[in-house]
């Protein structure tokens, strides 16, 4: 731009880009607008943090710039006083709203419109009474509404909220923000409270999770405005539960659980044990997702306590799903399998297809996590069929999310037995709505599920960059248990291209991880791949290899992990051969090659058979 090559200056991308963007790249405006940064000297420095993140304060109008515009409207006669109205609409106005809350006759009204577009401060679309008109420039109304003062501008909004209630009734139900606005702005804080909590309950139906954020934050705002009572705080409570749905799909842990600290503190001030009970089984799932697996189980079974007294059955079942992540996580399968199986025996017939303000209808969250056990296990066949019937109920909604989680869960299991060719599609369709549908919370373990299977075949670049992204993403939202997720198929994938010490500090890294957090299946997954890792090493680390993967095989058999017991014994047996212990080698080689066919697992069958033949050996049959 020619303003800033002349001051010898520069701005972040992301200032100019808002300059552009509330300039309209008008010239004039670009420059007195630069130009008034510039002299502020805020952003003059390019590591600006706050430029960085792109989360940057708003521009104001230079007062040049201001004084010039309401010098051109002062011009206009009585289109200014159009103008201003028009202004506190908004940037786009239909002529039936400003007609109804103008005090001029049609003729003088149109004649006003007529001169504010042939000065070419308005758009106009159609033809009165059914004409829209828009502000040219978004500096034009923001100088026309500023020139309003505050008492007549807050008896606009007023004048507005009252018309678009009475004679609009359809904006109630289509457009609540648009309430919302001039609610807030005319300070009838009751009402922009219930109008900003609908708007971003529509913005949920829609999966516009920032959207929604933005219109219950501005529900919270306005409460603090209304006096103290019981109702007030109770809708405090909602509100900040309301938040914590928003904010999930979104991976903003950090205030997910100040939210609901706050609401747990009103609740308990309360003694309102119905909205507690919500307000822990929101707490079980975020101590969850941060790793804090006993504390995730005690606000679980706090939960669960609570729904049994009341005798709601929506809450048990919604406080055994959380339970079964919980118990999942930390590698008690069978447990999450019962938990999972009276989740989803609670929610039946129409309950299916009710999201019960979870981001994942929990009908389809209790089958794909379901699913995901049973093939921890080895029982592929009730896997698949449970995880098949959480796709049927997610593609019957067309629910994103819940879409992307029964693919998850499918492609999952496909992968444990193996089959990389059917698991494959169904990973790279859950990964895909986690993007289009802005779903960032999910992507780490989505990834990690179809890097796993890029890596199976043979797509290991692929995977090393899926991956690597993941692990970041963990890491920056604080997921400790998706970061282990990461971790170890992103080692297996710098294993097999040679990068042994990348691997080894990745697998070092999950194991630590997952004994922190009392992840014993993970930690019997990270043992194994020390024990794959060290195995390929010279002949000095047999012996360590065979160390680990003796602990994997303990644990992996103790929480009845059959899949991963066969790939210890497979490791063993090969190793075992190396070290030319044979009669030790075809014992494991034969224990492999009897659970990979009880559980028809073809992939890795052939591999153990091979091994097997060439110490002279036939296969189990």
């Amino acid at each position: 731009m020619r303003i800033l090559a002349q001051m010898g200056q520069r701005l972040p991308a992301a200032v100019l880009a808002q300059i552009v963007t509330k300039t309209d790249g008008i010239p004039l405006f670009v420059e007195e607008l630069t130009k008034a940064v510039l002299e502020a000297g805020r952003y003059s420095d390019v590591s600006e943090p706050d430029a960085a993140t792109g989360s940057l304060p708003a521009l104001a109008i230079p007062t040049t710039l201001h004084e010039a515009l309401l010098a051109r409207l002062d011009r206009l006669g009585s289109a200014k006083g159009v103008a201003q109205l028009g202004a506190t609409i908004g940037h786009r106005f239909p002529y039936t709203l400003l007609r109804a809350v103008s005090p001029l006759e049609d003729e003088a009204l149109q004649r006003d419109l007529a001169t504010l577009v042939a000065a070419e401060l308005l758009y106009q679309r159609g033809q009165p009474p059914r004409a829209i008109y828009q502000f040219k420039h978004a500096l034009v109304q923001e100088a026309a509404y500023e020139s309003v003062l505050r008492r007549v501008r807050r008896q606009t909004h007023q004048r507005l909220l009252q018309v678009l209630e009475t004679q609009f009734p359809e904006t109630v139900a289509t457009v609540p923000e648009l309430l919302a606005h001039h609610a807030l702005w005319g300070e009838r804080w009751d009402q922009a409270v219930a109008y900003f909590r609908q708007a971003g309950d529509k913005a949920l139906t829609r999966f516009a999770y920032r959207e929604a954020e933005a219109a219950f934050e501005q529900a919270l705002t306005a409460l603090q405005h209304l006096p103290d009572s019981r109702n007030t705080c109770e809708q405090a409570i909602d509100l900040r539960l309301a938040l914590r749905t928003a904010l999930r799909p979104l991976g903003d842990f950090r205030r997910i659980l100040a939210y609901l600290r706050e609401a747990e503190s009103l609740a308990t001030s309360l003694d309102d044990t119905h909205r507690l009970g919500w307000v822990l089984l929101f707490l079980s799932g975020h101590f969850y997702q941060t790793g804090a697996h006993d504390q995730a189980v005690t606000a679980g079974e706090r939960a669960l306590a609570l729904a049994r007294a009341s005798g709601d059955v929506v809450p048990q079942a919604l406080a055994n799903d959380r339970l079964g992540l919980t118990y999942r996580a930390q590698g008690d399968y069978r447990r999450a399998i019962d938990c999972f199986k009276k989740a989803i025996a609670a929610l039946e017939g129409e309950l299916r297809h009710e999201g019960f303000g979870q981001t994942i209808l929990p009908a389809v969250n209790s089958r794909a996590i379901l699913a995901e056990c049973y093939a921890e296990l080895g029982m592929f066949a009730e896997g698949r069929a449970i995880g098949e019937e959480g796709r049927q109920i997610a593609e019957a909604v067309a629910h994103p999310g819940s879409l992307m989680l029964a693919y998850y869960g499918v492609g999952l299991l496909a992968l444990r037995q193996g089959d990389w060719p059917r698991g494959l599609p169904l990973l790279e369709r859950a990964v895909g709505i986690c993007q289009d549908a802005d779903l960032p919370g999910f992507f780490p373990r989505i990834a990690s599920a179809l890097g796993t299977g890029y890596t199976l075949d043979g797509r290991v670049a692929d995977a090393v960059s899926l991956l690597t992204l993941a692990r970041e993403r963990s890491i920056a939202m604080g997921r400790a248990h998706y970061e282990t997720l990461c971790n170890l198929p992103l080692g297996e994938a710098r294993m097999l291209g040679g990068c042994l010490g990348e691997a080894q500090t990745l697998a070092g890294r999950a194991l630590a991880l997952a004994r922190t957090h009392q992840e014993r299946g993970n930690e019997a997954y990270a043992l194994r791949f020390l024990g794959e890792i060290a195995a390929r090493g010279d002949a000095s680390g047999r012996t360590q290899a065979e160390a680990y993967y003796l602990q994997a095989l303990a644990l992996a058999e103790e929480l009845g992990m059959r899949p991963l017991t066969a790939h210890c014994q497979l490791g063993l047996g090969t190793l075992y051969n190396q070290m030319g212990q044979v009669e030790k080698a075809r014992v494991a080689l034969s224990t492999a090659i009897a659970l990979y066919q009880a559980m028809e697992i073809t992939f890795w069958l052939p591999q153990a058979e091979a091994a097997l033949a060439q110490m002279g050996a036939a296969p189990a049959s």
